[in-house]
């Protein structure tokens, strides 16, 4: 099954060229949509309606997770059950099967890589922030330990290794992703791993028991020469075009 990734679409009042161009191809190339999130840039009811309609232009499964971004107006709730509504695959915390290929995901959440990572000492707001972290990493534990497939894929919106987000300025690497995401992918490791959130890092890393991470934000793919999405070919030998 070819699997096409992208992240960060950031549906505005108006849906970028590039990402209106991308869905318009995306079903030629690929068997299944997966969006690493920030579907949108503030969460609004209008972007939520815009990226919805998009979303419904496409004729193929979609599978995706919320990014920080779309989280901003506090319209996560409303925009998830709207995605569910229209088939949306969303997830967080749960899983789903397509073709016999399994798919587990969920936000996650910042907190800093090893050795840099934040600890949850002192005021209850780190205690709390370090938690959140922790909440979200829980989460993807228990959805790919669910998947009984011969394949699993993880999808996140924030990086679990700072592999991929080698590029971006060292002052906000604790806020693009956390070690406690690949804690647990390592525990269960999926066949691939991937997300978005780090505009300006690298496609591609490994976890430390080498599970593969790309990075599939649009800024990434462009710097990359290639459209607005990754094509992944799951099988009996996994490849990347």
């Amino acid at each position: 099954m070819k699997i096409a990734a992208m992240g960060d679409i950031h549906v505005g009042p108006k849906i970028p060229a590039p990402v209106k161009d991308a869905f318009a191809s995306v079903p030629r190339h690929a068997n299944v949509l997966v969006i690493t999130g920030d579907l949108t840039n503030h969460g609004t009811p209008q972007e939520i309606a815009i990226c919805i309609g998009l979303l419904r232009t496409i004729q193929l499964p979609v599978i995706t997770v919320l990014g920080n971004h779309d989280y901003e107006s506090g319209m996560h709730e409303e925009f998830g059950q709207q995605l569910r509504d229209c088939g949306i695959h969303l997830l967080d915390g749960n899983t789903c099967e397509i073709n016999g290929i399994g798919f587990a995901g969920t936000k996650g959440f910042c907190g800093g890589f090893t050795p840099h990572q934040l600890m949850p000492f002192g005021e209850q707001d780190i205690k709390d922030f370090v938690e959140a972290s922790r909440s979200e990493a829980e989460k993807l534990y228990h959805s790919l330990a669910a998947l009984k497939t011969k394949k699993r894929i993880a999808v996140l919106h924030y990086a679990p290794v700072r592999a991929t987000i080698q590029g971006e300025p060292e002052a906000i690497s604790p806020f693009l992703g956390s070690s406690h995401l690949e804690e647990v992918i390592d525990r269960n490791k999926p066949d691939l791993v991937l997300h978005g959130h780090a505009h300006h890092g690298s496609f591609e890393g490994h976890t430390r028991e080498g599970v593969k991470v790309c990075n599939v934000a649009l800024p990434v793919l462009y710097s990359k020469g290639g459209p607005a999405f990754a094509i992944f070919d799951i099988g009996n030998s996994d490849s990347y075009e």
